[in-house]
């Protein structure tokens, strides 16, 4: 199978990064329905190597990766490796997937929805980065719910502006209150100092490539794969 997933690639002095976003055509990747035989095959088409992957639940718990593989999928929304070539996989509906890469050689991957964002998800995968060693992090941000699409609550949005300022709050493309959810992870990845690659980040909302529980329903979900690859 060749994977038609979206490519972004950067050096380090450790290596060269890769980031893979996947699409509908590369199936289904909801671990919470998806059988782990599938999984993996799906994950390993998209990054021809085997990938870690977490049971998610919109929290701030990360997991570092070392050694083999973890058998079932730890429960988290973030993912922290030094090792070369060990791939990290996040899986989403509208919520951002997050790539994080050290100069020193560690990766990350974090699942950032509004809930996570809130209780400091990014905040916990840098911090947890940087106890590994990593000084400069740079970040992309894959395909997502935008404020078009995003209709969101006053109180959840007066929440979030406190937290991460005014540019943040939007509205929808009908008029009513809306999140920005990229603003948001940008700002929060700001705070931690960390530099975002702009990829061009596509809304799950409007572009059907991608599933969107929030503007269809749909039960399925994309995902994003990270890898250092040596020198």
């Amino acid at each position: 199978m060749t994977s038609p997933a979206a490519t972004v690639r950067f050096t380090t002095p450790r290596g060269r990064a890769h980031v893979r976003f996947t699409t509908r055509a590369d199936g289904d990747l909801n671990a919470d329905v998806v059988p782990a035989p599938t999984l993996a095959a799906r994950w390993h088409a998209v990054a021809r190597r085997p990938v870690v992957w977490l049971a998610e639940e919109h929290g701030t718990n990360v997991v570092v990766v070392d050694g083999e593989r973890p058998d079932p999928a730890p429960r988290g929304d973030a993912l922290v490796t030094t090792e070369v070539d060990r791939a990290l996989g996040i899986w989403v509906g509208d919520c951002a997937p997050v790539a994080l890469v050290a100069d020193e050689g560690v990766v990350a991957a974090a699942h950032a929805g509004w809930r996570g964002l809130a209780a400091g998800v990014l905040t916990e995968t840098t911090a947890t980065m940087r106890s590994l060693g990593a000084t400069r992090i740079d970040a992309v941000v894959g395909p997502c719910i935008h404020a078009e699409c995003y209709e969101f609550g006053a109180d959840d949005l007066f929440t979030m502006a406190s937290r991460f300022g005014p540019s943040v709050s939007a509205a929808t493309a009908w008029g009513t209150p809306a999140l920005d959810l990229p603003a948001a992870v940008r700002a929060a990845l700001a705070v931690e100092d960390v530099t975002v690659i702009d990829a061009g980040t596509a809304c799950t909302g409007c572009d059907d490539r991608y599933w969107s529980h929030r503007r269809r329903g749909d039960r399925e979900r994309h995902g994003m794969a990270v890898w250092l690859e040596a020198a």
